[in-house]
This record gives C-alpha cells, sequence and structure tokens, in this order.
C-alpha cells in the first residue's frame, strides 16, 4: 500500500460514502438511500491513505444528456491539502475524456467551495438560471 493518499477511481462504500458525508458536514442520508444511489454513480473517485477513505467525490447523471458533480467531501483532518482540488481535476478529467461534448455538468457550490469550482471552467448561472432543490425532509 502508498504510504502517501492517492486517487483511485472507485465508488466509496456506503460506509465510506456516510462516513465522509457527515464528517464534511454534508447532509445526511440512509444507508439505504446510500446503497440504492451510489450504483448510478456515472464515475467515481476515493482519495485513501493505507486503505482509509479520506475524500471523495462522484458525478451522477442519465449518461448523455445532464450530468452534476457532487459528494466532494475531504476529512477535515486533510483539507487545505489540496485534495478537494485532486478530486475535482479527476472528475473534470472524466467529463473531457468520456461524457459528449454537448453535455450539461453542473454542480451545487457552497461558498467557499464555489472558488475551487470557478478554476474548473463552473460559473454562476444567474441571473438567467437559478439553483433551486426540494427536499422531502
Amino acid at each position: 500500500m502508498p504510504d502517501t493518499p492517492h486517487l483511485v477511481a472507485r465508488l466509496p462504500s456506503v460506509e465510506e460514502y456516510l462516513y465522509l458525508r457527515e464528517i464534511a458536514g454534508l447532509s445526511p442520508f440512509s444507508p439505504e438511500a446510500a446503497r440504492i444511489g451510489l450504483p448510478g454513480s456515472v464515475f467515481a473517485v476515493v482519495i485513501e491513505d493505507r486503505g482509509r477513505a479520506i475524500g471523495m467525490g462522484r458525478i451522477v447523471g442519465d449518461g448523455g444528456c445532464f450530468f452534476q458533480i457532487t459528494d466532494i467531501a475531504v476529512d477535515p483532518a486533510w483539507q487545505g491539502r489540496g485534495f478537494g482540488k485532486r478530486i475535482v481535476a479527476a472528475l473534470m478529467d472524466h467529463v473531457r475524456e468520456a461524457l459528449p461534448d454537448t453535455a450539461y455538468v453542473s454542480l451545487i457550490a457552497d461558498r467557499p467551495a464555489d472558488r475551487l469550482y470557478a478554476q474548473y471552467g463552473f460559473a454562476d448561472v444567474g441571473p438567467r438560471s437559478i439553483g433551486m432543490a426540494h427536499r422531502r425532509t
């Protein structure tokens, strides 16, 4: 096993996914929801340190037209070391190499993370459009 954290193209396990979302301050999901949702990923990466997931990110979508960058999470003990940037760079490499040229790739950014995403060509869609969401709970 490598001695330093490294990026692996793979889905996080349900346990890794729920843990990283929780410690990174993202909204919680049930284990059942994670088991259903994770296989719907178009592409995912995990940052591992000695076999333990310390960061992750996914692309979800319909496979042809619409895609969303989601679940960018890094263990707070590892934040500030460029791992979020490595995750987004790997996801964007996949966007450029594997998705149709006409793909619409979106994300919802919390501030100040919007500055990270801007480095990869993401821009505010306003005033023409606004981000909206609906949660059942």
